[in-house]
């Protein structure tokens, strides 16, 4: 079993990254790998709709993006966590969670998703709600928690000190590792569920 955990942070080792080192830590319990990315210094940038990766299976900016393509496809599930800014993931995250769920051409049904955000002290809830319709556009079930999966402080001190928050992901990461499993062994017993042919409709129509 793997895990890729994306930390959209440009603090490397602030309350975001505080709040996955608890998810590691029982990652590692639970024998399940782990490939932790840190992109929150990275200059990436938004789509421009070019259509390269509807004829190349990747996107045309060969970045960040592109190499967590590789891992994500060989992955079980998929974490993607970020600080709180103006009520909403950071545009980092954003910007690079577009291009990979449009570019990869792999299909990621019944992957595990988990949305992990971190605030001095409000937003939490609109940037959780934000990251997660990533997965539910993708046919992947969504991790949860006792509470919503989000961590509080400005710093890494802090965070250290919400305790709440740092039970909060240790059990999200014990419900993901049972979650992925369980569909492992359903796979192996009836395979995944079958898919249709896209319709696109345009409301114009």
């Amino acid at each position: 079993m793997k895990v890729l955990l994306i930390n959209a942070s440009p603090h490397e080792k602030g309350s975001t990254y505080t709040a996955l080192s608890q998810m590691l830590t029982v990652f590692e319990e639970q024998g399940i790998e782990t490939t932790l990315m840190h992109i929150g210094k990275k200059a990436i940038r938004g789509c421009i709709a070019c259509g390269f990766c509807g004829e190349h299976g990747k996107c045309v900016f060969d970045d960040e993006v592109n190499r967590a393509a590789e891992e994500f496809e060989k992955s079980n599930g998929i974490v993607l966590a970020s600080p709180v800014y103006y009520a909403s993931a950071n545009a980092t995250l954003c910007a690079f969670c577009d291009r990979l769920f449009h570019s990869s051409p792999f299909d990621k049904t019944m992957k595990v998703g988990a949305a992990v955000v971190s605030a001095r002290r409000g937003g939490c809830t609109a940037a959780f709600d934000r990251i997660n319709k990533y997965f539910s556009i993708s046919s992947m079930p969504i991790a949860s928690s006792r509470y919503w999966n989000q961590i509080h402080g400005n710093n890494a001190e802090e965070a250290l000190q919400d305790k709440e928050g740092l039970g909060t992901m240790r059990t999200l990461a014990r419900n993901m590792a049972f979650l992925m499993k369980s569909i492992e062994l359903g796979k192996n017993a009836f395979g995944i569920p079958e898919s249709e042919e896209i319709i696109k409709t345009n409301f114009i129509r």
